[in-house]
């Protein structure tokens, strides 16, 4: 059954078609790739809203239909029902923020690291749900927690790791996903709506979460020659992750030796020799069918590596488990419980790992950076 929500755009290409066509719906669904009937929906649709008349409907918002008030049998008023496109308003966000980060300063190149690095290794740092902007209260949960504190955690965190990290030529951070608690200014979650526990400003959440990963950047680049960065879209921060991409891809625009994964899509793939590495955050799929998605998402890149790996956080907790051609692993985060889930019993560690690969060999070595040590 097709979508009775339309663009405007959609609305109107659909009564062009018809005029293009000499009145021919057949052809006029042919010219657009439609089937007869969706096109058919489309155009009556069109015709029912008058979109083609003097009625506007304003970028990021989709027509439902339109209501007709009669009175003593002729039409006294007329109105068209509209609600958000959520994909456009997007697309619209992500136009936007590319527009304001054409003003931002371009960081120059750095020179290249005189040490001797292994080409050989890939060392990954995954960021599991940082949740920058949270707030708990220690009385109520067991630890106090907030933007001030995640920066701090994450940015510690990140040096330890980088200290231990053999001198890899490339390095690899992956924030799974959850990076910003919420996503606007009201502190609820776009698809449900549930209020969250925000700490400060949002202005200021994305100050600071911009700033420790940026700092986090500058970290690894210390140690090794490239840094890329995967930035995965979370439940909690659809459009924020985005952002955060694009923000980081036009600072770093005129540095080679760090490289922003900043499309827009909900999985993430790297590849280093014989390993490929597959990002979500694990909230729309299942573990056990990420490694058939990953298959038909990267078919040569699959059939070109022995050793593969899927990482994903949402759930907070570790769990590590292997399918048929592939490691699916979840991630623990640094954050600790707000009231919801401290109410509600959700308990688990916390940490932040770092991976290393051989491009031959696959995982070779991992470390741990736990929240006892950052204390």
């Amino acid at each position: 059954m097709p979508n009775p929500g339309l663009t405007v755009e959609q609305c109107r290409e659909a009564e062009q078609a018809l005029r293009d066509n000499d009145g021919n719906i057949t052809k006029a669904a042919d010219s657009l790739g439609l089937p007869r009937n969706t096109y058919s929906n489309r155009l009556r649709r069109a015709q029912l809203a008058g979109v083609t008349a003097d009625i506007v409907i304003p970028d990021g918002m989709m027509v439902k239909g339109v209501s007709t008030l009669y009175r003593d049998g002729e039409v006294a008023l007329e109105w068209v029902k509209t609600s958000a496109d959520a994909e456009r308003q997007k697309e619209m966000f992500r136009e936007a923020v590319e527009e304001m980060c054409e003003a931002l300063p371009k960081l120059p190149p750095r020179p290249s690291l005189e040490a001797d690095l292994n080409d050989n290794l890939m060392s990954v740092i995954p960021f599991g749900d940082p949740h920058f902007g949270m707030y708990a209260w220690c009385e109520e949960t067991g630890e106090d927690f907030d933007t001030d504190i995640a920066k701090r955690d994450l940015c510690a965190a990140v040096d330890y790791l980088v200290s231990l990290s053999p001198a890899s030529k490339r390095c690899v951070i992956i924030n799974l996903g959850d990076f910003f608690h919420a996503d606007n200014l009201s502190g609820t979650t776009s698809r449900s709506g549930n209020v969250l526990d925000m700490d400060t400003r949002l202005p200021r959440v994305i100050r600071i979460g911009v700033s420790a990963m940026r700092q986090a950047i500058e970290t690894a680049l210390t140690k090794h020659e490239t840094v890329e960065v995967i930035n995965v879209i979370g439940n909690h921060d659809d459009v924020l992750s985005m952002a955060l991409s694009i923000m980081l891809a036009n600072i770093y625009e005129s540095e080679p030796r760090i490289v922003i994964h900043d499309a827009p899509t909900r999985r993430h793939y790297i590849q280093h020799g014989s390993v490929l590495i597959g990002a979500t955050h694990g909230d729309r799929t299942k573990d056990r069918d990420l490694p058939g998605i990953m298959a038909a998402e990267k078919a040569v890149e699959w059939g070109q590596t022995r050793h593969r790996y899927f990482y994903r956080g949402h759930e907070h907790h570790s769990a590590y488990d292997e399918y048929h051609g592939c490691v699916v692993e979840q991630f623990r985060t640094l954050a600790p419980s707000d009231a919801w889930h401290s109410a509600g019993g959700y308990m688990s560690g916390r940490d932040m790992r770092l991976i290393v690969h051989h491009k031959d060999y696959g995982e070779m070595s991992r470390s741990v950076c736990s929240i006892d040590m950052l204390r």
